[in-house]
């Protein structure tokens, strides 16, 4: 028998915030300049739902340790400068929240820091304040599951009865790792193809979430 759903865990990036556009713009043009040049594919299939330790080991090993600090910190700053400029959350994410009375977090790869700029300025901050957690607080990001196991348990609910939203390959492998069943969001940047899979649910409308939670 199913466990019914306890928890409702939502990654930030292409969940809530409609930001990995913003990410992978920032990556290319980055790439293009200290030396690894990226098609936009290529930075969706390397970076999108990883950790920033993560893309940072993957810069260094192809440039350098110098060059990925250069390049994080050119990223922080851009990508800043962009949210600041026109960041909005992703389409119907308010209308969806609305109508989802089960308990909710977030669990994302990025920052606390980060969280905070990008559901600040979407006003989504104060849906989720208290119920956010990051990569940063666990030994292994996506697509280890150890950021929705410490999620899961630190809001008291098993595994078994937590659901994840995620849009990338990386969230979702994760979320099957913690053995929670998974909504993959195909309406952002990864092709649907690469969301579906073993007790996850692919849809591509946020409206639609809260009827298929229903339905889980």
């Amino acid at each position: 028998m199913i466990d019914p759903i306890g928890l409702v865990i939502f990654d930030c990036d292409g969940v809530l915030v409609d930001s990995e556009r913003i990410a992978v713009r920032v990556n290319v043009a980055l790439g293009a300049e200290l030396g690894w040049p990226l098609t936009e594919a290529e930075v969706i299939e390397r970076f999108i739902g990883r950790s920033s330790a993560s893309i940072g080991e993957q810069i260094a090993a192809r440039l350098g340790q110098g060059v990925a600090a250069t390049w994080a910190d050119r990223f922080d700053l851009v990508h800043r400068q962009a949210v600041d400029a026109g960041l909005t959350a992703v389409d119907g994410i308010h209308d969806a929240l609305d109508a989802i009375t089960l308990l909710t977090c977030v669990a994302s790869s990025g920052t606390h820091e980060k969280m905070r700029h990008t559901l600040g300025h979407t006003g989504l901050y104060p849906r989720f304040e208290g119920r956010i957690f990051s990569a940063t607080e666990v030994a292994h990001g996506k697509p280890a599951p150890d950021l929705f196991l410490h999620a899961a348990a630190t809001m008291g609910v098993p595994p078994t009865a937590c659901v994840v939203v995620e849009d990338s390959q990386y969230g979702v492998q994760a979320a099957r790792a913690a053995g929670m069943r998974c909504f993959g969001f195909a309406g952002g940047l990864t092709p649907a193809h690469r969301l579906e899979g073993l007790d996850t649910v692919v849809f591509d409308d946020m409206r639609k979430l809260p009827a298929l939670l229903d339905l889980a």
